[in-house]
């Protein structure tokens, strides 16, 4: 197999060397680069030319001789003088293809766009998938071999950024290679020290007004009052979904209810959308399936994101003693681990090693970072700690008055805005 991919290489290189029918500058440049196994053409959309990639990496950058993958990226190309923006997205690339994707730094500053697929997601999952080198420093030693397969294409400033699970994996590309990006923009991105982290909890009991946090227990309770009625109704919608589950539909419907309050707040959905409580039994059953989709805990054919969670980055848990009596489990401790793992992932135990190894960066260090979250956002409970940025010149923390998990720039005030871009062209630019 290996020397069938060296001949292809090396075919395209004859390919680029001599001159391809209509191909540009850039993509000659492009498929001629080490490790570049494919380039497939994509609409332009917003840019000069879109390109997706297929870049060979090893399983484990520390010995290469374990074995290797594809990853795919997606590269937008705007100008070879231009900036370039990196996208440390945290899932699959799917969502990339798109001729409308852009994200609003790379539009906002011209910038080149390239969009990497994070390991064992989508198309850039290894076979066999050995859960053994799923782990945050092998994910940020990819980015940093793409960053050096294209260092000469595009020698201008590099920007960092993701989304989420995305902005996490900004933060922590940026600590094991701190010289790779000139500038680092991370939104809504978590630093769980646990599987069960502990802080999202008390954060929902807190976070809104009073009346919004009990129309939201109000509404969960009335919907377990209702569990005789409700629950054939949803086990029946599970099953035209062909949903499985490694646990009962009782558990099932239990947890549903528990992740609603998340849900609501983690997307900025409105109290006002709430079914009466004396609503028939379908309209409430369609609001809590609208509102937490049960194949969130159906067995998945992707389940890496959770993996990830088990292993290093964290999660969060579920209070259930408000609804003592109510629901058929005694708790929801140790959730994450029975009904979302599979089985070849159920020996992984979590260590919290790396959400203090990048606490302790940040706090011994001062990047050119700015990090953005929602104020109402649960993931916020587990916020980049806010005392890192203290006394620091260039660490921003910009939390948005009651935003959401879709906090970004452009959902700022106007006046914040500004400081943004001001802050961020001038380490660009330098104006």
């Amino acid at each position: 197999m290996k020397y069938v991919r060296l001949t292809f290489s090396w075919f395209l290189l004859l390919l680029a060397g001599l001159g391809v029918a209509g191909a540009t500058e850039f993509y000659n440049r492009l498929i001629a680069l080490p490790g570049v196994v494919s380039v497939e053409e994509l609409d332009k959309g917003f840019f000069e030319e879109r390109y997706a990639v297929m870049f060979d990496q090893p399983l484990d950058h520390r010995n290469p001789s374990r074995g290797g993958f594809e990853q795919r990226f997606v590269v937008a190309h705007a100008g070879f003088d231009r900036p370039t923006v990196l996208v440390t997205e945290g899932y699959g690339g799917a969502r990339a293809l798109g001729t409308r994707y852009r994200e609003e730094l790379s539009e906002r500053l011209g910038a080149n766009q390239i969009f990497v697929e994070h390991r064992y997601f989508g198309e850039s999952t290894p076979a066999p998938r050995n859960w053994d080198y799923l782990c945050a420093e092998q994910a940020a030693a990819d980015l940093h071999a793409v960053r050096e397969a294209l260092r000469e294409i595009y020698p201008g400033k590099w920007i960092g950024t993701g989304v989420s699970k995305g902005g996490e994996n900004a933060l922590i590309y940026r600590m094991y290679y701190p010289q790779d990006v000139d500038v680092t923009v991370a939104y809504v991105g978590p630093i769980c020290f646990g599987v069960e982290d502990g802080r999202h909890e008390p954060f929902l009991d807190r976070v809104g007004t009073n009346e919004e946090r009990a129309a939201i227990r109000a509404f969960q309770t009335e919907v377990l009052k209702r569990r005789k009625e409700l629950v054939p109704m949803f086990e029946e919608y599970c099953r035209s979904k062909s949903y499985e589950f490694r646990t009962d539909i009782d558990e099932v419907f239990d947890l549903c209810v528990l992740e609603y309050p998340f849900s609501m707040w983690q997307w900025g959905t409105a109290v006002s959308v709430i079914p009466a409580l004396d609503a028939p039994h379908e309209e409430l059953l369609d609001h809590l399936i609208a509102t937490v989709s049960p194949d969130y805990f159906a067995v998945n054919d992707e389940p890496s994101f959770f993996v990830q969670a088990q292993r290093e980055l964290g999660y969060y848990g579920y209070d259930t003693a408000p609804f003592e009596g109510l629901l058929s489990i005694r708790g929801a401790r140790g959730y994450l681990p029975r009904i979302l793992l599979p089985d070849d992932a159920r020996r992984i135990r979590f260590s919290d090693g790396l959400s203090r190894k990048i606490a302790a960066f940040y706090r011994a260090n001062d990047p050119k970072v700015i990090c953005i979250y929602g104020e109402n956002d649960p993931w916020s409970a587990a916020m980049l700690d806010p005392t890192l940025f203290e006394g620091k010149q260039n660490m921003k923390l910009v939390v948005e008055p009651g935003g959401s998990h879709r906090a970004r720039i452009k959902t700022q005030t106007e006046e914040v805005q500004s400081q943004i871009w001001k802050t961020i062209e001038g380490w660009i630019f330098g104006i």
